[in-house]
Order: C-alpha cells, then sequence, then structure tokens
C-alpha cells in the first residue's frame, strides 16, 4: 500500500493542476469563463476537483499521516489562494460593489442610501469599478451592516477588487487558525483542516470570488472556538456578527444553546445586532437594503425558487401560498431538529466541541437544502463545521454545488437534483445507520465517515 503522506501529496498536486486547468479556460477579456462551451469545460473540471477533494478527505480521515503533514495541507491551500487572488474573478461581480460600498463609506455616505446610479454619487464613479456592479441602476445594496463595516474598513486603505480579495482571506486564515484549535480541543488530527482548506467550492467562491460569505465563515469560527471554551458571552457575540454578514447562520443559534446559558450569549448578541445597526439606521427602512426584491427576484416569494417547489410545480398546480406553506413546514421540521439537538447532552468537554459542530452541520446542511438557492457560493460555509464533524450529507452540500455553475435546462429543479438527490439518499443511509447502533457509538464513529 503507498504510503499515506505520498497519497496526500498526490492529491495535492492534482488539485492544483486541476485549479491552473480551470484558470487557463479564462478567455481574455471574458466578464466570465468565456464561451458556453469554456464554462461546460470549466464546470466538468471544477467537478473532477470535487472528486479529488472527496478522496482527499477520505484519505485524511482514515489514514495516520506524519506530523509535518498539517504545513503541506496549509501549504497546497496558501498556494492555491494567491495563485486565485491574482487572477480575475471568474463567476460572480459580486465584489465590485462591495469596494463601491467601501468606496462609499470612505466619502462618509451611508451605504444603504443610494442606489450606485444615483446622481449624488456621480463624483464617485471610475471605470474600474462603477461599470461592473450588478443591478447599479436599480438596487440599494443588499450586505448587512456587518459585512459593511468590513466594506468601510477596506475602503479606507484600498478601493481595489485585490484589497478587498486580500481582506476575504484574511477572514480564511482567521477562520482556518479556530478549526486548528477547534481541532486540538476535539483531539483530532490537525491535517483535517484540509476538509475546509482544500474544498474547491470555498477556493473559487473565496479567493477566485472574494465573496462576502467568508467575513461569516470567519466570524461563525470565532463564536465556534469561543462556544467550545465556555466563553458563551463572547460566543454569542461574534455569531451575531457572522449572522449581520450573511444572515444564514443564524440558524445555527440553538447549536450554541445546548448545555449552556441563554441569556448571557442572547444578551451579547443583541447588542452587537442593536450597535451594528445603529451605525447605519439614520436612513430607516432602507437600511434593509435590497433584500425584499430580492427574494421576488430569487422566486422565494411564489415558491419556485425553492427545489422541492419546484418539483412539485411539475407535477400539479401549486395551493395558493405555496411559498408560505412550505417555509412554515421546514421551519417546523428545522425547529424540532433544533430542539432535539438541544436537548442532548456531551459526556465531557472532547465530545461537547464535537457535538457542537455537528449540530451546527446539521442545522446549517438541512437549512440549505430546504432553501436551495441556486448561487453556488451560498453552501461554501458548510466546509467549515465538516472539519470536526463531517457528515456524509453536508460534505456533499459543501462541494457537490460547484454544478450549478450551469443550468443547462433553465430550470430549478432538473439539474438542481444531481446536488439534492445524492444528499438525501446520503441523509437517509446515515439515519438508516445510526438506527442500527447505539447514540454513543454513532458519535463516535460519524465523526471518521465521509461520502
Amino acid at each position: 500500500m503507498r504510503p499515506a503522506w505520498r497519497s496526500l501529496a498526490i492529491h495535492g498536486v492534482l488539485l492544483l493542476a486541476l485549479m491552473g486547468c480551470g484558470l487557463l479556460l479564462h478567455q481574455a477579456g471574458a466578464r466570465s469563463v468565456g464561451s458556453q462551451l469554456h464554462v461546460d469545460i470549466f464546470v466538468g473540471v471544477l467537478g473532477i476537483g470535487v472528486l479529488v477533494y472527496f478522496s482527499a478527505v477520505r484519505l485524511v480521515l482514515r489514514r495516520p499521516m506524519p506530523r509535518w503533514a498539517i504545513w503541506f495541507v496549509l501549504g497546497v491551500a496558501l498556494v492555491m489562494r494567491v495563485v486565485l487572488i491574482a487572477n480575475p474573478m471568474l463567476l460572480s461581480s459580486d465584489i465590485y460593489r462591495y469596494v463601491w460600498d467601501g468606496r462609499v463609506q470612505a466619502h462618509g455616505i451611508n451605504p444603504y442610501r443610494y442606489i450606485p446610479a444615483d446622481p449624488a454619487l456621480k463624483p464617485l464613479r471610475d471605470a474600474a469599478i462603477y461599470p461592473n456592479i450588478n443591478r447599479r441602476t436599480y438596487a440599494r445594496t443588499i450586505y448587512p451592516p456587518a459585512a459593511e463595516v468590513v466594506f468601510a474598513i477596506v475602503g479606507r486603505i484600498s478601493q481595489t477588487v485585490i484589497a478587498m480579495k486580500l481582506a476575504m482571506l484574511a477572514c480564511e486564515i482567521v477562520a482556518v487558525c479556530c478549526l486548528l484549535r477547534l481541532l486540538s480541543l476535539a483531539r483530532l488530527p490537525p491535517e483535517r483542516v484540509l476538509i475546509y482548506a482544500w474544498n474547491p467550492l470555498v477556493l473559487w467562491s473565496f479567493a477566485c470570488d472574494g465573496h462576502v460569505d467568508a467575513i461569516a465563515v470567519g466570524l461563525l469560527a470565532v463564536a465556534l472556538l469561543f462556544r467550545a471554551e465556555r466563553r458563551d458571552g463572547l460566543a454569542g457575540g461574534f455569531l451575531a456578527g457572522a449572522i449581520l454578514a450573511k444572515f444564514l447562520p443564524i440558524v445555527v443559534a440553538p447549536a450554541f444553546l445546548r448545555g449552556g446559558s441563554f441569556w448571557k450569549p442572547a444578551l451579547a448578541g443583541l447588542a452587537v445586532i442593536v450597535v451594528l445597526y445603529g451605525l447605519y439606521i439614520s436612513v430607516g427602512p432602507h437600511v434593509i437594503g435590497f433584500m425584499p426584491t430580492y427574494d421576488k427576484q430569487e422566486g422565494l416569494d411564489s415558491g419556485l425558487g425553492f427545489w422541492p417547489v419546484a418539483g412539485l410545480a411539475k407535477l400539479m398546480p401549486l395551493p395558493p401560498h405555496a411559498a408560505a406553506i412550505y417555509i412554515a413546514c421546514s421551519a417546523a421540521v428545522l425547529g424540532l431538529v433544533a430542539l432535539t439537538l438541544i436537548r442532548r447532552r456531551a459526556d465531557g468537554p472532547v465530545q461537547d466541541v464535537v457535538m457542537l459542530c455537528r449540530d451546527t452541520a446539521i442545522l446549517a446542511g438541512g437549512t440549505m437544502a430546504a432553501f436551495s438557492p441556486h448561487y453556488t457560493w451560498y453552501f461554501a460555509w458548510l466546509a467549515l463545521p465538516s472539519v470536526i464533524a463531517p457528515i456524509p450529507a453536508v460534505l456533499w452540500l459543501s462541494a457537490a454545488p460547484v454544478a450549478l455553475y450551469l443550468d443547462p435546462y433553465n430550470s430549478r429543479f432538473f439539474w438542481p437534483a444531481i446536488v439534492y438527490v445524492p444528499a438525501v439518499a446520503l441523509t437517509l443511509a446515515s439515519l438508516r445507520r445510526r438506527r442500527r447502533q447505539p447514540l454513543s457509538q454513532a458519535l463516535a464513529t460519524s465523526e471518521g465517515t465521509c461520502p
């Protein structure tokens, strides 16, 4: 059998080579990858990268590595990020809005006050940033206050895309440092940080396209670490910061309440929310930005933006208020799951760390499956808790959505099924396995599984 370290090296080299192939597919001057053929091939390359990544995850979960393996894992992760940061964005133009919001704030203007095309902001326009802002002619910024604070800080240093990408890299470095400490507290091998650091969806979403989700990942990682160390107030404050960077992390709040106090993290989180919104409240109701219109554009108001509802619509006419019914049912199921998780108790600090991350992964994965966004980068944060608690279905959802960069059928159901059907199958398989063994044994074994 090939030594484990040699297999790890082969996986790292393959991922680097596949990343290079993906970059070579970019056609000079194109705002995205290029022609549809190039995009198709690009997604195929990313798909192969996902398979290599899953193989690498399986390797670090099942075979012991030498002590120096962690430096190889971190070195490969850093090289891939540096190369991607130096290249243009291929899959999204959102970062131009981040830079614009930072520029607006650097000039003392509330970013929620005007749309970019407003005549009041004409002196701030340039040829590098302004023409590339999506929805610039009709949409105020959609990003919550914690994200806007980061944009403001970067905007006062450098109003460039590279500077914003470096800020997202800094958030990722914070996340990786926290993960390494969490792995130590859980008495797990440090090379398991590969589960986050080598994830292709994470790499292309943050290092290449610089998505704001990296801020939420960094803040959530800090919150998890503080909760693992039983510093509940700080955990609640940083979780609130993560929520006000992307909103989605609000669903993992119940994981922070298991076996701990309620009032301390709740009050700390509320204080952070009040302070951050207070920085921008001068615009009144406009502080919620583009969010209401965004829901309509994404089909969330009709329900057709949700994968299960879109599938049901292929079979029968939808009842009135289908979206509200689906959201209520999903919330009820997730609420029951959350109550079940809160009631569980850990048998010591080591198991407490694992259960904290496992509960976070379950709540986050369940929410993303129910929400079923078609933007791939929305799934990247699932790789964070998977480092400590790699649940097969959640791991799958953390990387497989690279396929959603394509939409060959122009449908919110048929093509996304290649992401969600395997996730459902993996979930059912995990439930069957857990029914056959005691809870303590299930906890001990499930953290070492992967797709």
